[in-house]
C-alpha cells in the first residue's frame, strides 16, 4: 500500500432533479460530497447517479451515525467492514446497488480501499471492484477535522424553499406542483408585504414569474434584503413548466463552481457548446411555445460526453426563435436561450 498521501475534504452537492420528457419526475437530493485531492470523488466514478450517505434530508440522527461510521467509531453496516460511500438516490436500498469500501485506520490515518459495486450484503472485488479507484491514505488528524464539523455544528440545511411570485395563479400553480413532486418547497405568493423575516430565511430562491415586473422585482429584493437572507434570484423565461424547474435547479445548486461537472452551456448558430470537466452522461432538450402558445419538448441529445468542450448540431425543426435549451447530468442543469 502507498504511503502518500491523499487530501481529503467535504463540499455541498447535488442530485439534480427535475420533470422528464415523459412526464415523470426525478427526486432533487442534497447531499455532503467527498472531495479527494482537489476532485469530487464521485466524478471518479464514472456516470453514476448516486448520493453520499451524508444527505440533508435524512434524520439527524442518522446523519451523525453516518458520520460516526465514518471516523470508525460506530459498526460498518456491511460485512468484512464495508461502508456505504454513494448509494440510490431514490430509496438507498443495497439492492438498487452501491459503490462500497473497507475502512480502516492505519495508526493515525484512515485508509479508503477495495472500493466494489455492491448489490448484496457481500462485494465480489474481483467481478466488481473499482480497480482504478484508491487506495486513499488520509492524514488522521484532517480528516477527523473534516468530518468532525459536521457533529460540532451541521448548520441549517440548504434551502430547499423556492418562493415563487407572480400573477398568473395556474401557472405558478402547476410549477409548485412540479417542484414539490422532486423534493423541492414551494409557495407562492404576489408579493412580499408583510411577510416576517423570520420566513423568508426559509426559502433558497425566489422565482419571479414572466410577467412580474420591475418595481415588484425591486421590492421582494429589498424585503430579502433587509431579512439579511441570501436568496439566488431566478427571472423566468417563459411559461414552460420544465424550463421553470430546470431554471430552479440551477438556481438552488450549492456546489462550489470549480467542482461541477456541467461547466457551459451555449445555444446559438444551430449548435449547443457544452463543456463538461469529466466523462458523463448529457441530455440536451429543447422547449418552446407554439404558434398558440402551448409549450413544446423535444429531446435534442442523449448521450455520454468525455472531458473538455464539445459543439452539438441542433434540430432546427425543434430550435427556433423564442426557444430554450436545457442540458443536464446527474449532478447539475444548466439552461440557455437560443440565438441566431
Amino acid at each position: 500500500m502507498s504511503a502518500a498521501y491523499a487530501t481529503f475534504g467535504l463540499a455541498p452537492a447535488m442530485r439534480a432533479g427535475g420533470v422528464r420528457a415523459d412526464g415523470g419526475y426525478q427526486l432533487h437530493r442534497d447531499f455532503v460530497d467527498f472531495v479527494v485531492d482537489g476532485r469530487p470523488l464521485l466524478f471518479q466514478l464514472s456516470d453514476l447517479d448516486a448520493v453520499s450517505p451524508l444527505a440533508s434530508d435524512v434524520p439527524p440522527a442518522i446523519f451523525t451515525d453516518q458520520v460516526r461510521g465514518l471516523l470508525l467509531e460506530a459498526a460498518p453496516p456491511l460485512p468484512d467492514g464495508r461502508y456505504v460511500i454513494y448509494g440510490c438516490p431514490e430509496c438507498e436500498d443495497l439492492a438498487c446497488g452501491a459503490v462500497t469500501a473497507l475502512i480502516e485506520r492505519d495508526g493515525d490515518d484512515y485508509v479508503w480501499r477495495d472500493f466494489a459495486w455492491q448489490t448484496d450484503p457481500h462485494a465480489d472485488l474481483e467481478l466488481n471492484g473499482y480497480h482504478g479507484i484508491g487506495p486513499f491514505r488520509f492524514y488522521g488528524p484532517g480528516y477527523r477535522e473534516a468530518l468532525g464539523t459536521l457533529l460540532a455544528d451541521p448548520g441549517p440545511p440548504p434551502g430547499r424553499r423556492v418562493l415563487l411570485i407572480g400573477a398568473r395563479v395556474a401557472l405558478l400553480a402547476r410549477l409548485a406542483a412540479a417542484l414539490r413532486a422532486i423534493g423541492i418547497g414551494a409557495d407562492i405568493t404576489r408579493d412580499t408585504d408583510g411577510v416576517p423575516a423570520e420566513e423568508l430565511r426559509g426559502y433558497g430562491a425566489v422565482l419571479f414569474g414572466p410577467t412580474v415586473g420591475e418595481p415588484e422585482r425591486a421590492a421582494v429584493h429589498a424585503a430579502f434584503d433587509r431579512a439579511g437572507v441570501p436568496v439566488a434570484y431566478v427571472d423566468g423565461l417563459a411559461p414552460i413548466v420544465p424550463l421553470l424547474v430546470a431554471q430552479t435547479e440551477h438556481a438552488l445548486d450549492r456546489s462550489p463552481l470549480p467542482q461541477r461537472r456541467l461547466a457551459r452551456l451555449v445555444a446559438a448558430d444551430g449548435t449547443a457548446g457544452v463543456e463538461v470537466t469529466s466523462s458523463c452522461r448529457v441530455r440536451l432538450t429543447a422547449y418552446r411555445l407554439d404558434r398558440l402558445s402551448r409549450p413544446r419538448g423535444h429531446e435534442l441529445f442523449d448521450g455520454v460526453l468525455p472531458p473538455g468542450s464539445h459543439r452539438i448540431p441542433l434540430d432546427g425543426k425543434a430550435v427556433r426563435g423564442g426557444s430554450y435549451v436545457v442540458a443536464r447530468t446527474t449532478d447539475g442543469v444548466l439552461v440557455a436561450a437560443t440565438t441566431r
